[in-house]
């Protein structure tokens, strides 16, 4: 049985549609990820975020470029208290910043100590590291496809501080991703997908009893 006129054309309609949405997805679907703001003239702090080893060295560098071109006073590196073997990632981590970039960086770099495994966790552990020191001019310095969510969740997580903080998103390439091409290498492709996942489990739900227990940071400064 032949298929009419009319059907025929909805079909190449929707495929059509389907064509069109395929490119926009890969022309940009990396931009969906990202949520960066213009950085501001000066704020106090740079905080850096946790995550994968080749992230975490990409924003441990931005924040450090921040600090060293006077946007910032200070910065703040998100760590776990202890390693797997056993030792102490802050001590470690002070040691680190004065032997690669000099005393005077290292004074000005400060440590806020938790056990989150979750962006919203991490968020309101270093709220309250935040807090202590004293800073409400932030700039959250995370890896550009983390930057669209992050901002959602810290926006969230600082609404409603009184006095408020002013906040900027900040995002730095790493090797895990970049937005143009991102379909063209497996690596940039897996963490799109994971990413754009997260993303949109976070807009439709939200801060929801699944992201699990607020955890507490500790403001280590150096010595």
């Amino acid at each position: 049985m032949r298929a009419s006129p009319r059907r025929l054309r909805y079909a190449l309609v929707i495929l059509a549609l389907m064509a069109c949405a395929v490119i926009l997805v890969l022309r940009y679907g990396g931009d969906l990820l990202v949520g960066a703001d213009p950085l501001p003239i000066h704020a106090q702090a740079a905080v850096v975020l946790n995550g994968s080893i080749t992230g975490y060295v990409a924003r441990r560098a931005g924040a450090v470029r921040l600090l060293k071109s006077g946007v910032v006073d200070h910065v703040m590196m998100s760590l776990p208290p202890m390693s797997y073997w056993g030792e102490n990632i802050p001590q470690i981590a002070q040691q680190y910043f004065a032997k690669q970039y000099g005393p005077a960086i290292a004074m000005k770099v400060v440590y806020c100590v938790n056990s989150a495994n979750s962006t919203i966790q991490e968020a309101s552990a270093l709220k309250q590291c935040l807090q202590d020191a004293g800073w409400r001019q932030v700039i959250v310095v995370t890896s550009i496809y983390h930057t669209r969510r992050a901002r959602m969740i810290w926006r969230k997580t600082l609404a409603g501080a009184n006095p408020p903080f002013q906040l900027w998103m900040h995002g730095v390439i790493d090797a895990d991703f970049r937005p143009q091409g991102w379909w063209r290498r497996r690596r940039y492709a897996k963490t799109w997908l994971f990413e754009m996942n997260k993303l949109l489990w976070e807009s439709v739900f939200g801060a929801g009893p699944w992201k699990g227990a607020p955890v507490k940071g500790q403001l280590v400064t150096p010595r």
